[in-house]
């Protein structure tokens, strides 16, 4: 079963998390606190947009050399450091994104949800 925005709920949430799509994790951004089951990278996404850009950084930092690398880049870029942000997306094998902010959010998230299924790989 693959959770909708329209039948997300807490307890969904942690019972299916591994199916856990776009819409869902949107819907995740009500709760108090993220999953304790998203990966540093996703868990530095969920944080962003909360409007935690610090612990969003320190969450992408614990994903060094992962996925994190990739949130890392668009977290600098979003701050206004583009060379900073530009060594992050070559660290992650990325080209630096020339989307809008919030375009290449959905775009990460995306990725990484389908990816990992939402948990660290």
């Amino acid at each position: 079963m693959r959770l909708s925005a329209a039948s997300f709920t807490a307890r969904a949430f942690g019972a299916n998390f591994t199916h856990m799509d776009l819409s869902a994790f949107r819907a995740s951004l009500g709760l108090t606190s993220p999953s304790p089951d998203l990966s540093p990278a996703l868990r530095a996404l969920w944080l962003d947009a909360r409007g935690d850009w610090d612990g969003a950084h320190e969450a992408a930092q614990a994903d060094e050399g992962g996925d994190g690398d990739w949130v890392h880049a668009y977290l600098h870029r979003k701050e206004g450091d583009a060379g900073n942000a530009a060594y992050w997306y070559r660290r992650a094998g990325k080209p630096v994104c020339r989307t809008s902010l919030d375009e290449e959010w959905e775009a990460i998230a995306s990725a990484l949800l389908r990816g990992h299924g939402g948990r660290a790989a």
